[in-house]
């Protein structure tokens, strides 16, 4: 327990009146004065806070405003490149399942590469990284250009084309997703999340109305001019972004080792195995919906590629209002319950758009999908942040749209299957009916029953002095306490926790050793991979790790602190 303040220092301000002295009336107004400051003072923070949780408040943050400008010009881009590809394949092929594999082709590159993108963006220049994205989706749109205009395009080809484009979104999410959190507090950061889904949401209209707009009046070629164009002008906006780029004193991680260590920490990170049980289940289903869209559009009376505009715009309005919201839902509402109302309300507006024969049937289903996608899709996305600390936060979100991104390339091919078997309108029935089923049974049975943990850095560990260290070889510590017997079924349930949190930080393994000649002593035994990569892990401590070591010891019985001894494993 940290020492308490003297009760002389902290709360002895003003010395206490003797029992025989009336106050004067100079005290009596100083004490008013200060009654009123204080009081200012309260309701100047109250109005504070209220303003930071504000829906628009992270805009007030210049450099968050600026990235969120380019990152509104990013993804209308990506909505103008899936609308003129959707289309175009429409005109190439009448079948249902290529239609939906370009749904496939522009999301499976995020879930191949997104853990190799998340663990450069954790090691490299955000910065830098980012530009990269923007001009390798600009090259991408100039040979899509390209193929149009030379009339080679095929279906094949497209499909290869919109696949290369997905590299560069596969590439450019899990930096995005890094850097917010650097930009606004932590009360801001649901808002600037929503923001963000706002951002994908507007360019879901503005994108699908200039591509259907230009693919009317001049042809599918000029879309991807001017998606070229804007990539670039959005890399050169990122330029003006001034971060200072810190390097690790203990140099870079190696790519596979910062794959390895990302994977280890959402594997043992029981609210990250929760959130991405939840988010594959949800978009599984639910990109039944947006697959195959432009075969619903084509089917309702009049349909067309205004249709098909028409609709997406519709979606992209419903969750713009949604996001508006949020804060008062995220107030009134857990994050389960709102999950699993949107899914409820995804499920019901795919159901009507599976009967709907018109537009304006059609038109508030797409309303309310959008509501539906941007509240689950959010609070699932503030989970995940608030799961993962800054060190590792790139390679867990992309981790989290690896999941998205692979549900939503596995649900479209099967839900485009599905329709060339069957139908379109029974597809989506089917894709609505089992989203409900799968996320209650989910979350039923992948419950997150851990508290929420303080992952704000530490130094509390000092991290040891190697007089020569070691080039090569793995780095084994042992740690050894000596326990009360009757209390060892509590000890080893706390270890295991101990264990999650050493093999979060990094550590290849982590075991418990019982000393079968003495009942009271237990060795932990951690083995990194070198001994860089052990001193990494004193870089990685959390509170909530500071507050674990008290808690084991608590239970050490002996009169000097546990014993720590490390060694070189030798081959």
């Amino acid at each position: 327990m940290p020492p308490q303040p003297p009760h002389d220092s902290a709360h002895g301000v003003f010395p206490a009146p003797s029992p025989d002295s009336a106050p004067s009336s100079a005290d009596v107004a100083a004490a008013a004065l200060g009654a009123e400051e204080a009081t200012t003072a309260r309701l100047d923070e109250s109005a504070a806070q209220r303003a930071s949780l504000s829906p628009l408040a992270p805009l007030s943050v210049p450099v968050f405003r600026m990235l969120w400008l380019t990152w509104v010009a990013a993804n209308t881009c990506m909505w103008m490149n899936d609308v003129a590809a959707a289309w175009l394949m429409t005109t190439l092929t009448s079948s249902p399942i290529l239609v939906a594999l370009v749904q496939s082709a522009s999301t499976l590159p995020v879930f191949l590469l997104g853990l190799p993108s998340g663990a450069l963006a954790d090691i490299l220049d955000r910065r830098r990284y980012f530009i990269a994205t923007q001009f390798w989706v600009a090259a991408v749109a100039l040979v899509l250009c390209v193929a149009v205009l030379a009339g080679g395009m095929t279906a094949p080809l497209l499909l290869a084309l919109t696949f290369a484009n997905g590299i560069g979104l596969a590439m450019r999410w899990p930096v995005f997703s890094a850097i917010v959190p650097e930009l606004v507090s932590r009360p801001q950061l649901p808002a600037a999340l929503a923001l963000n889904g706002v951002a994908m949401n507007a360019s879901r209209i503005i994108g699908p109305l200039l591509a259907g707009a230009i693919i009317a009046s001049a042809g599918s070629a000029w879309v991807f001019v001017l998606n070229a164009v804007l990539s670039v002008v959005s890399g050169l906006m990122i330029m003006r972004w001034k971060r200072a780029h810190v390097p690790s004193p203990l140099g870079r991680e190696k790519l596979p080792s910062a794959m390895r260590v990302g994977l280890q920490f959402v594997h043992q990170s029981p609210r990250m195995r929760a959130v991405l049980w939840r988010i594959a289940v949800f978009f599984l289903n639910a990109t039944a919906l947006m697959a195959l869209l432009p075969l619903v559009a084509k089917g309702l009376n009049g349909g067309g590629a205004g249709t098909f505009t028409l609709l997406l715009a519709s979606m992209g309005a419903g969750a713009i209002v949604a996001a508006m919201f949020l804060p008062r839902l995220r107030q009134a509402m857990a994050r389960d319950v709102l999950v699993r109302r949107g899914t409820l309300l995804q499920a019901a507006a795919m159901a009507v758009m599976a009967m709907a024969s018109n537009v304006y049937v059609a038109v508030p289903a797409m309303v309310l999908a959008g509501m539906a996608w941007i509240t689950t899709a959010n609070s699932l996305s503030v989970s995940a942040q608030l799961a993962l600390p800054n060190w590792v936060r790139a390679r867990g979100m992309s981790i989290f749209q690896m999941a998205i991104m692979g549900a939503t390339a596995l649900g479209a091919a099967l839900w485009g299957q599905v329709a060339t078997v069957a139908s379109v309108h029974l597809s989506l029935a089917l894709a609505a009916l089992t989203g409900v089923v799968a996320m209650a049974l989910v979350q039923r049975l992948v419950t997150d029953r851990h508290m929420e943990e303080d992952l704000s850095p530490s130094q509390a560990f000092k991290a040891p002095v190697a007089a020569t260290p070691p080039e090569a070889g793995r780095v084994v510590v042992t740690i050894a306490y000596t326990i009360d017997p009757a209390r060892a079924t509590e000890f080893r349930a706390l270890m295991q926790e101990s264990r999650r949190s050493r093999l979060r930080q990094g550590a290849l393994s982590c075991d418990l050793l019982h000393d079968l000649a003495d009942p009271a002593r237990y060795v932990e035994q951690i083995v990194d991979e070198s001994w860089t990569e052990h001193l990494r892990r004193f870089d990685r401590v959390t509170a909530s790790d500071v507050a674990l070591r008290e808690r084991k010891l608590a239970f050490h019985r002996g009169e000097s602190p546990p014993e720590v001894v490390r060694y070189l494993m030798e081959r």
